[in-house]
């Protein structure tokens, strides 16, 4: 029995939320090791799949061949990443402070906290990854690793791609033992307003556009019982070149700028839509950078709606009186080129909300500073970003004052590197203050991002038998502990 559906009516919807409600029950006392088990026959059966696969990417997405084969790589390496996280323990916070009458701050109970299962999560697919951040991508197996069910949102983008993977990802599951309900797949705009508005919906996970984040937001706050709404919505993710790596290292700085912001046609939330570098440095990175873009080949976008987007933001920016278009991209039916404009710092902090609007696809914006003052002005326009870089050297007495002021503003600082290309790993964060995402103190990507779906729950002097395993005497589960403020290893306890 399949544990995925498309749903279509009123009725269908109904019956995902019903069996997706007894499935969370269900979900919450399993085992660690068993939530790793599915996770891992999740992940063997995309691989299994992926002659399959990769082709069906390929027709829907317009996206090369080795790029996907990569993209299910990553998918299928999150998804075990999760279970090893998951069978360690550590997402469980597991805390137990024993009674103590000479607590300072009174007699103190039995206190044992830990995290448990928020209930159903839906997820909204992104199109850019067809592999990575949709059907089985990384929100699905963050909400499904703290113990969720999860109900996806197909992306029109690859609406094939998006059945056939659910079909993989439901008969995975139910031959890894999970109950009916733990997933499902709805499509449309309609019915996934349906189930976010649902009561018994009690999480989402978007990553878009700002406009459609922020809309599903709002709507998740609307309810009655208003739900956390965990939206990656974009970012301009600026660059900066410092002096003395302008003129150390221009060059390479430049062609390293080129390769980001055009890998996967523009594509990308990471891309780094403005690079910033010193006045008098700015005709050399001109003189190499125009020729290059030039020679880029151009190529189809994800689908007409994304490129019908850009083509006109694009043409908003380039039209704006304080840029100049350096290289506007070959353009043919069904394909775009690289484009690079140019403006000053001083208009950019003048015309800060027209210039540091996401251009999504294959532009960007090069900017002359004056100075290190007005470079430190420059930083100071941006509000949420997903990222910001620095090329410099660390000698430089502009690079603490920078690192100051873009931590406030961004979830990732890449020194002397870009942005495009996030590791899936413990230590990623992927995330920022608003606009770029809605909830800046989570990450969308790596082992954290398990944080966004589980409630912590304190138990006082409460009976074993209603103690979740985590935090019984004995230490059950063999997860890592902190007991009365020191942190114990499974070997300790």
């Amino acid at each position: 029995m399949t544990t995925s559906r498309v749903v279509s009516t009123g009725e269908d919807h109904e019956t995902v939320l019903d069996n997706a409600t007894t499935a969370a029950e269900k979900l919450a006392a399993t085992s660690p090791a068993d939530i790793a088990g599915l996770l891992r026959g999740v992940a063997a059966e995309l691989d299994a799949h992926t002659e399959e696969l990769v082709p069906l990417a390929q027709r829907e997405s317009h996206l090369p061949e080795g790029r996907l084969r990569g993209e299910l790589v990553r998918t299928t390496f999150q998804l075990r990443l999760f279970a090893d996280t998951v069978e360690e323990g550590a997402h469980l916070k597991a805390t137990i402070d024993t009674p103590d009458p000479d607590w300072p701050t009174g007699a103190r109970p039995d206190l044992r906290r830990t995290v448990l299962p928020l209930g159903p999560v839906l997820v909204f697919a992104a199109s850019n990854f067809p592999f990575a951040f949709s059907v089985a991508g990384g929100d699905t197996a963050s909400a499904l690793a703290a113990g969720c069910p999860v109900v996806v949102k197909a992306h029109p983008g690859h609406p094939e791609l998006s059945r056939r993977t659910a079909e993989i990802v439901a008969g995975a599951l139910t031959s890894a033992g999970a109950p009916e309900g733990t997933f499902a797949l709805v499509e449309g705009t309609e019915q996934a307003k349906a189930v976010l508005l649902d009561e018994r919906v009690r999480a989402g996970a978007f990553t878009g556009s700002n406009t459609a984040g922020r809309a599903l937001f709002d709507l998740a706050c609307s309810r009655n019982s208003p739900i956390p709404f965990y939206a990656e919505m974009g970012s301009v993710n600026p660059a900066f070149v410092t002096p003395e790596a302008a003129a150390g290292r221009g060059a390479e700085i430049a062609r390293g700028y080129l390769d980001s912001y055009t890998l996967g046609v523009g594509q990308f939330c990471t891309k780094p839509g403005l690079l910033l570098v010193p006045s008098s440095a700015a005709q050399r990175f001109r003189d190499v950078l125009i020729p290059e873009v030039e020679q880029r080949a151009a190529a189809p976008m994800l689908n007409d709606g994304i490129e019908n987007a850009f083509r006109e933001t694009l043409g908003a920016l380039g039209d704006h009186a304080a840029v100049e278009t350096l290289v506007s991209g070959r353009r043919s039916e069904g394909e775009v080129g690289p484009s690079l404009l140019y403006t000053s710092a001083r208009e950019l902090v003048d015309n800060r909300e027209e210039l540091t609007a996401e251009c999504f696809g294959p532009a960007s914006l090069l900017v002359g500073y004056s100075d290190t003052d007005e470079l430190l002005e420059a930083a100071g326009v941006f509000t949420g970003e997903l990222t910001a870089t620095v090329h410099g050297n660390e000698e430089e007495s502009i690079v603490a004052p920078l690192y100051r002021t873009l931590r406030a503003r961004v979830g990732r600082l890449v020194w002397n590197g870009w942005p495009t290309g996030v590791s899936v790993s413990h230590g990623m964060q992927h995330g920022g203050p608003y606009p770029a995402t809605t909830a800046p103190i989570h990450t969308s990507v790596g082992t954290a991002g398990i944080e966004r779906f589980l409630r912590p729950v304190s138990f006082q002097n409460a009976p074993r038998e209603v103690l979740p395993e985590a935090v019984r005497d004995g230490n059950p589960l063999g997860v890592p502990r902190r007991v009365n403020g020191r942190m114990e290893t499974p070997e300790q306890g």
